[in-house]
C-alpha cells in the first residue's frame, strides 16, 4: 500500500469513528419508549415495593462516574411526585441482571408503570425534562390520585 492510500484509509477510519461517536452521543440520556416485560421487585432483589404510579429503576455499578448524579436526579424526581419510587440496583456483582435486562452501559434507567411493565428506557445520564414528560403520561392513568408518597432505595 502506498502512502497516499494509507492516509486515505486513516482518514476514512477517522471519519467513520467520528460519525459513530456522534450518533452514540446523541442517543445518550434520551428516553426511548418501549413496550416491555413486567419486572417485579423480587426480580431485582429490591427491598421496597415499586411505586403505584411508576418506578424509576436505575442500574448502576461501583465504578460508574455518572451514576451518583443520576441517583440524585432520579431520587429528586421521585420525591417530587406522589406514587413514584426510585430504586437503584448495583450490577457490580449481579451480571445475571445485566444479561437479563440487556444492560450494556451504566447508568441505565428503566421506567416502569404501576403494574411493573417496562414503558421506557434511558441509556446514560437521563434528561430531567424527558423523565418528567414520561411520568406525566403515567399520572394521567388510573393511579393518579394514589395516596402513596415516593421513596428512595439505594442498594
Amino acid at each position: 500500500m502506498n502512502p497516499l492510500e494509507a492516509i486515505g484509509l486513516l482518514l476514512a477510519l477517522l471519519a467513520g469513528t467520528t460519525v459513530l461517536g456522534l450518533l452514540w452521543r446523541v442517543r445518550q440520556g434520551r428516553v426511548t419508549q418501549v413496550s416491555g416485560q413486567i419486572i417485579r421487585q423480587a426480580d431485582v432483589a429490591a427491598t421496597t415495593a415499586f411505586g403505584p404510579t411508576a418506578t424509576l429503576l436505575q442500574f448502576s455499578t461501583e465504578l460508574c462516574a455518572r451514576c451518583p448524579g443520576t441517583r440524585r436526579l432520579l431520587g429528586a424526581v421521585a420525591d417530587s411526585r406522589p406514587g413514584v419510587v426510585h430504586v437503584d440496583v448495583d450490577l457490580t456483582h449481579r451480571a445475571d441482571l445485566a444479561n437479563r435486562y440487556s444492560i450494556l452501559q451504566t447508568p441505565t434507567t428503566l421506567i416502569l408503570d404501576g403494574a411493573g411493565r417496562v414503558r421506557a428506557r434511558v441509556g446514560g445520564a437521563p434528561n430531567r425534562a424527558a423523565i418528567a414528560a414520561t411520568l406525566d403520561e403515567f399520572e394521567l392513568g388510573p393511579h393518579r390520585s394514589s395516596p402513596n408518597g415516593s421513596s428512595y432505595v439505594n442498594r
